[in-house]
């Protein structure tokens, strides 16, 4: 997480990122889904976060700003300059969500729409044109503490507070090397991220199906089979997951995820998917391969354990 330390002064002066910007448009794509009848299979799928059950946000979103932002230069005129971020610039994006208006941040630290949940995807512009103004939004969590109470980890170490060291969204993207041996049965058969502290939260009640985000929509990503995923070489990976989130894993990450997932199933029929994985390529995955089949060993001789 180390590259939460670069670039502190344009996180907290845009001015820094565009010299004479005086506004940050801030703008909410809702992800929500309506729930889709999948087929059943008998192999056991791995959980994928919402989020990257789509093709990559940076890419559909960005498509728009684009045009939004042609748009806000010609309302200015003149000299009018204006950059656009989606995840991807130097901006305390969900503070100035919150500042804008379009929700607050929540005890999971996430940003929550009174009108979409916390089911969105946060942009920004930054441009010369001067607007006025809208009205923050206050913190509307009240006694609830649902969230803290959800996560898988305890990662949601106090209101407001998470420890990224802990986080499932940390441990199976963001983090290049082993999992650590402590973690790994809590995370059970999640292999991208984890939607836990964000599905209990109540303002999910108003959520409303996002209608740009439906039509990139990848239903075969929504619980992928696991000894399957665990079969693909570097061009099958390359070829499944062009063009997604997921692809930030590569394959050595979301193949150290799904041994993990195989080990915590305790799945006998994965035995073999995981002893061929004892000579895979690379060494991230054969450990994680050696764990999972001692996992499932040991459930032999203990019974099944449940899958958070």
């Amino acid at each position: 997480m180390g590259w939460l330390a670069r670039n502190v002064e344009k996180r907290v002066e845009p001015e820094r990122l565009l010299a004479g910007a005086k506004s940050v448009i801030t703008l909410a794509v809702s992800y929500v889904q309506r729930p889709t009848s999948n087929v059943q299979s008998s192999e056991a799928g791995g959980v994928v976060a919402r989020y990257a059950q789509f093709s990559d946000y940076h890419d559909v979103i960005g498509e728009r700003l684009k045009q939004l932002t042609h748009f806000v230069n010609e309302l200015g005129g003149g000299d009018a300059r204006s950059l656009w971020y989606v995840d991807t610039g130097p901006l305390l994006e969900r503070d100035l969500a919150q500042r804008a208006g379009l929700g607050f941040v929540g005890k999971h630290t996430n940003l929550i729409s009174r009108k979409l949940g916390n089911w969105i995807f946060l942009s920004e512009i930054v441009t010369t044109v001067e607007f006025a103004a809208d009205t923050s939004e206050r913190n509307h969590c009240g006694k609830c503490v649902r969230c803290i109470a959800a996560c898988p980890t305890n990662a949601i170490t106090e209101p407001f507070n998470v420890d990224a060291r802990r986080c499932i969204s940390y441990l199976t993207i963001e983090l290049k090397g082993s999992i650590p041996a402590a973690l790994r049965p809590l995370i059970g058969d999640r292999i991208y991220g984890c939607d836990d502290c964000l599905a209990v939260c109540p303002w999910n009640r108003f959520a409303r199906e996002g209608g740009m985000m439906k039509a990139h929509a990848r239903t075969d990503l929504s619980a992928p089979g696991l000894m399957e995923l665990l079969s693909l070489d570097d061009a099958a990976f390359k070829t499944k997951f062009a063009g997604t989130p997921m692809m930030r894993t590569k394959r050595r990450g979301l193949l150290r995820n799904v041994c993990v997932a195989l080990g915590n199933v305790a799945d006998e029929r994965a035995l073999p998917a995981l002893e061929r994985s004892l000579i895979d390529p690379e060494p991230l995955v054969r450990e994680h391969a050696a764990w999972a089949m001692e996992q499932i060993g040991a459930r032999r001789k203990t019974g099944p354990a449940p899958v958070k």
